[in-house]
Order: C-alpha cells, then sequence, then structure tokens
C-alpha cells in the first residue's frame, strides 16, 4: 500500500504476482470444449505463443518448464507468468508477459509462490528498452499461429 499498489483476490491458478505497467496481459476467453483443447494443452499453447515471439525478439534461450511450473523462463528467472481459471469450458484469466516492467515490485512478493527464482523482462534480457506496444502484433501474430485462428479487431463498441 505504502508504494501505491492493491491486493486483489482472483479465482485462477497460481499464487500472488504483480501485474502493472509495462507488462503485457492477456487473458484470452475461449471456449475450450469448442476447441477439443484439455486445460493443460491449453497453458502450454500459452506458453507456446511467448516462446513463439521470444525467438522473434531473438531470446532463444527462453524455455518452458515441466509441470508444476508454469510461463516462461530465461535460466531461474520467470519473464511470462500465467495463471487461468476454466469454468464451465470457458477460460479467463491468462498471462503477464514483463516487457518493461520495474522489476523492484516483485521485491515485495514471492512471486508465483516459487522461493529462490527471479523475474526478469523482455528490457532486461535484450539490454534495451522494449515496451509492450514494440510486442503487441508480433504478440498478436504468434497468437494467430499457435491458436489457429484469425483475430479480428473492431473500433465499434459491441
Amino acid at each position: 500500500r505504502a508504494r501505491g499498489a492493491a491486493l486483489v483476490a482472483a479465482r485462477r491458478g497460481g499464487h500472488i504476482t504483480f501485474h502493472g505497467p509495462g507488462q503485457l496481459l492477456a487473458f484470452p476467453v475461449l471456449d475450450l470444449r469448442r476447441r477439443r483443447l484439455p486445460l493443460r494443452a491449453y497453458v502450454a499453447g500459452l506458453e507456446a505463443l511467448v516462446l513463439r515471439l521470444c525467438r522473434r525478439l531473438g531470446l532463444g534461450t527462453a524455455r518452458a518448464l515441466p509441470p508444476p511450473f508454469t510461463g516462461v523462463w530465461m535460466g531461474d528467472s520467470k519473464l511470462c507468468a500465467i495463471g487461468v481459471h476454466c469454468g464451465n469450458h470457458i477460460t479467463s484469466h491468462g498471462l503477464a508477459l514483463n516487457c518493461c516492467t520495474d522489476l523492484t515490485w516483485f521485491e515485495h512478493i514471492v512471486p508465483c509462490g516459487l522461493e529462490g527464482k527471479g523475474v526478469t523482462s523482455l528490457s532486461h534480457e535484450l539490454g534495451q528498452h522494449v515496451a509492450v506496444s514494440h510486442v503487441l502484433e508480433p504478440f498478436l501474430d504468434s497468437f494467430q499461429e499457435v491458436f489457429d485462428c484469425t483475430l479480428v479487431t473492431s473500433e465499434e463498441p459491441g
């Protein structure tokens, strides 16, 4: 609270995390039954799309770890956290990719409940400022490729 943060409970997998400026937050709403996709395969798909994005950006050493770990990692530091909820086969919540996030926020929590693990960002790993706006288009391209879909945007309400 002293730093201006609030604690919000959420119904999703995973433990405590931070959401704030400099993160690409993606909360896809999908009907997994319609896609014939088990929940674990969906989580693996989210990891695959971030790994695909990382490769596009030149981070070939990014990796996913086997369950029970989720997300995308650079060494022992988490680059992208994943926490999903699924009710009646409909997904909510999703992922938080650290682009140019102030990583000191994570010093006040045990990110994802993982003692002894670090947190990193695209900016830190690439040695240059990487804004969310810089990765948004390649992220959406990766999403379409991994989930074999076409994303449609609309400027009109409804």
